[in-house]
């Protein structure tokens, strides 16, 4: 039986009209400028799963094509419009808007195919622009709606458009248009939103939220906008937003009843058993699942699940391998813990016996230990850890150890060996040297266990900065390998080359790396493979062969990419490297985005040469950019770091740099007063005898002698350079020889000896061009930028220039230098900040927060509490406009009140 379906009714029930738009909503503009645009698709279809902004995006565009003006139409359709009749009033209720009724026919007791054809002409007639929008397209499975649909679509006329948004892909013939390019489909990658977006619509609805938070909330939520919306709204409820973005899961409240009645609601009982207990997998596959629920077609669910778009997309590595959106993946197990708890580990077991059988021992370890089959992890470990460490996995290793409790690795210590190895690289070599200690690994009876101590040993003292200890404890070890090199023998070997290496021993080290090689040659290690490269690196560094260290960082960074150190993940080690000589070519944005993933891994595991050149490059990145209160609060957070990691070679580094960007701003006596505050001579006495990578160019006298060069007595600066340059060449430090002799340069043209400064400089660019330096004589600012420019200009440099490498590096450093441009306003940016007055304690207190004291040391020195010591904080940060105590170091040094 047919019931009619009234203009009045579909009015009444809201299908003609779009959703309200709500002021939060973000516009989707580069969307809605493709679909709205003059020349835009004839049809447009987006698709996805519930809550992806499908109906808003579709909205925006019916209000940016009434703006123009167009006409508009919109019909929301239901299960019920698979009735064609139905079906046929609604939409002539809705077309009747386009031109008051106009050429449509009224209804009342026509055939449906009389109204169809009437409707189908009506359309295809109609002269003016106009714009269809049909949503939730995902009911319409009758073939006479679809047909109907088909039809409208093969008579659009040349101003007509047609927008469906649907769950799925509709069941329409849509090649030919996409052939003639008139078709637009929209999936639910480009419905997601962006971080930009997400940041929009944070600022609208939950300003306060921080540029960190919302990133996270951005990578949890995948973008789904519904999720964020929940998200958004959960948060004025909360009464800590970090707190709350922290632990925000599919298991949250809102994000549960969403998904309970907009997601799993719809599905079939079948397709609801194979959700939940498919969602222990993090990528899903046909054979995979059918080891799971071996009475049931995977591969027919998957393909319903994938048609109906139900948070399941193909992964894009392999596209017969699936995974579910993160957040409905975590609803999904936390519904499997409450309706089939004792299905857990039996389903962890099933899918861990599949991928060993499969050959793949990573994700069978991981199902091991998530279904609490510690048996069963430990060992898959004892087969596959030694392998994966020579791969470098240890992160991995890290985890999964750590997921293990301590008395079940108690009786396998060569595994609790390993553990030791993963922590030094994952959480720094003292937690490492305590656990190896707690552990009594060196009074083990077993030999691998020893083998394992015994690299072990050097290695974390070396990373401690005890280099002479770590020599000591490891050379014996050393006299002692025969020719059958295992991967801890070889670490050894690595290990000892770069303290050698440090130690300027480099033929010792260069024979070492010798004996590692060739053992690497037997069996291979990535982990090994980039901690040669990276040493051997660091001495063509130190010797001046430039481009060859930058290949060597480049090929360590590699060497390690499919591991858990692989160049996405974080090779701290090599990648601070890598990124510095990136640095020097002058690339600065690639060398941003390396620093972005290595410094936070160099931080965790806190190697002192890795956290100041990598927090050295992120200041000098900041100051080239005209941001000198960033680069003053990176110094100041380093300086921290060396503090607080009771390490004075960082805090005092930190101190150096500071002195040099004090000089590039004009405050040569602020720069003399840094310095001294830097030179802890015991410090710097101990780091002058090592070949130590962050300082070779790093240390208060070659400070002093740029500031002697650039602004003090220069013929006084000659005597000591050339002191200095002689005894560096006389070491093989040929770096520190190249930049001693650009102040050089420097200096004889402030003697107005320019001829002599031209001398100086011609071998210095043959070098530069050779070599592919840049940042190392773009850093030392506008004295020597002016210098090269007057050279350039001079018969010598003429001639120099005539060569076609010459000019191509040439044009590279005016670039880097801006020579011939204005330089950036926000240079200035440390002139501008005026604070009040600060009282003589407060001024105090800031003198000492600079320093790294903690409030309790700061009351001490001052003899007043705590209470007053924060007082006088809170002071500190109104009067300079500050948000933390670094940032009020940062503002203060920027000022000129340090």
């Amino acid at each position: 039986m047919r019931h009619s379906f009234s203009m009045e009714q579909a009015l009444a029930s809201g299908k003609l009209n779009a959703p309200a738009a709500h002021g939060d909503h973000i516009a989707r503009l580069a969307l809605c400028e493709q679909i709205c645009r003059p020349d835009g698709p004839k049809v447009v279809v987006a698709r996805g799963p519930a809550g992806y902004g499908k109906t808003t995006l579709l909205a925006q565009c019916q209000a940016r094509f009434q703006a123009l003006p167009m006409r508009t139409a919109w019909l929301t359709l239901d299960r019920a419009d698979n009735d064609l009749s139905r079906f046929l009033r609604c939409l002539t209720a809705a077309l009747g808007s386009l031109a008051g009724a106009a050429g449509l026919p009224p209804g009342g007791h026509d055939s449906e195919d009389t109204l169809a054809l009437a409707l189908v002409e009506a359309v295809a007639t109609h002269r003016g622009p106009f714009a269809l929008v049909l949503d939730e397209f995902e009911a319409i499975t009758a073939p006479a709606v679809l047909d109907l649909v088909q039809d409208l679509i093969g008579r659009l006329p040349a101003q007509g458009r047609l927008l469906i948004g649907s769950r799925h892909s509709p069941g329409l013939a849509l090649g030919r248009l996409r052939a003639a390019n008139q078709l637009l489909e929209i999936d639910a990658a480009q419905l997601c939103f962006s971080i930009d977006e997400a940041s929009q619509f944070f600022a609208r609805r939950r300003p306060g939220l921080t540029p960190a938070e919302i990133e996270l909330l951005h990578r949890k939520t995948e973008g789904w906008a519904a999720a964020l919306c929940l998200a958004s709204a959960s948060l004025a409820r909360q009464p800590s937003a970090a707190a709350f973005i922290e632990r925000f899961s599919g298991s949250d409240q809102s994000v549960a009843d969403y998904l309970a009645q907009d997601v799993l609601a719809s599905q079939t009982p079948a397709l609801r058993r194979f959700l939940l207990r498919t969602s222990i997998l993090k990528q899903l596959s046909a054979p995979l699942c059918q080891a799971l629920l071996p009475d049931t077609d995977c591969a027919d669910l998957l393909n319903q699940l994938e048609n109906g778009h139900v948070l399941l997309t193909r992964t894009a590595a392999d596209e017969r391998q699936y995974r579910y959106h993160s957040l409905f993946a975590s609803y999904l197990q936390s519904q499997l813990r409450a309706q089939a708890p004792g299905d857990v580990a039996r389903l962890h077991l099933a899918a861990s016996r599949w991928y060993e059988a499969q050959g793949r021992p990573v994700p069978a370890i991981d199902h091991a230990i998530d279904g609490g089959d510690f048996d069963r992890a430990l060992s898959l470990l004892e087969a596959h850890a030694e392998s994966l460490l020579a791969e470098g996995r240890m992160r991995l290793l890290s985890r999964w150890l750590g997921q293990l409790p301590p008395a079940v690795l108690a009786a396998r210590p060569l595994l609790q060996a390993m553990q030791v190895w993963a922590t030094c690289f994952t959480r720094g070599p003292s937690e490492a040297s305590l656990l190896m200690a707690d552990l009594k690994l060196a009074g083990s009876a077993d030999p691998a266990v020893l083998a394992h101590v015994r690299a072990l040993q050097p290695l974390l003292l070396s990373m401690m900065d005890r280099q002479e200890e770590a020599y000591a404890t490891g050379m014996p070890s050393v006299a002692a390998l025969d020719d059958a090199l295992s991967f801890t023998d070889t670490a050894l070997a690595n290990a000892m080359a770069n303290i050698s290496a440090v130690l300027g021993r480099y033929h010792e080290a260069r024979a070492l790396l010798d004996t590692a090689r060739r053992a690497q040659s037997r069996s291979a290690s990535s982990f090994n493979l980039m901690y040669s490269e990276a040493v051997e690196g660091i001495i063509d560094l130190q010797e001046g062969r430039m481009r060859q260290a930058g290949a060597r960082f480049r090929m360590a960074v590699r060497s390690t990419r499919n591991g858990a150190y692989g160049q996405a993940n974080g090779n701290a080690w090599a990648g601070v490297l890598y990124a510095a000589w990136v640095y020097e070519t002058g690339d600065l944005p690639q060398a941003a985005r390396l620093l972005q993933v290595y410094v936070p891994l160099g931080r965790d595991v806190a190697l002192p040469d890795h956290l100041i050149l990598g927090y050295l490059m992120l200041a000098r990145v900041a100051f080239y950019e005209g941001d000198p209160e960033q680069t003053f609060y990176l110094l100041g957070e380093l300086e921290y770091l060396g503090h607080q990691r009771r390490l004075p070679r960082i805090a005092a580094s930190a101190r150096v740099e500071r002195a040099r960007v004090l000089l590039m701003q004009g405050h040569p006596q602020a720069a003399r007063d840094e310095l001294m505050r830097a030179d802890d001579a015991d410090l710097w006495r101990r780091v002058e005898a090592l070949r130590l990578p962050a300082n070779d160019l790093l240390y208060p006298r070659l400070g002093r002698l740029r500031c002697q060069a650039y602004d003090g007595d220069p013929a006084a600066a000659l005597r000591d350079l050339d002191h200095d340059i002689a005894q560096a060449l006389a070491a093989r430090r040929v770096r520190r020889a190249y930049k001693l002799q650009l102040f050089r340069a420097v200096a004889l043209a402030r003697m107005k000896d320019e001829a002599g400064a031209f001398a100086q400089l011609a071998p210095l660019l043959e070098t530069a061009q050779s070599e592919g330096l840049c940042r190392v004589l773009v850093d030392e600012g506008a004295a020597l930028a002016t210098l090269l420019q007057r050279y350039a200009g001079e018969p010598a440099g003429s001639a120099w220039l005539d060569n076609e490498g010459a000019r191509d590096w040439w044009q590279r450093y005016t670039e880097q230098a801006r020579l011939g441009t204005a330089p950036p306003q926000a240079a200035a940016a440390g002139d501008a900040i005026c604070p009040e007055g600060l009282t003589p304690k407060e001024l105090r207190v800031l003198r000492l927060l600079a320093e790294g004291h903690s409030n309790s040391a700061i009351a001490r020195q001052l003899f007043v509490s705590e209470s007053t010591v924060r007082t006088h904080l809170r002071h500190l940060n109104v009067k300079l406009s500050a948000d933390s105590r670094t940032q009020a170091v940062a503002r203060a040094r920027s000022a000129g009140l340090l």
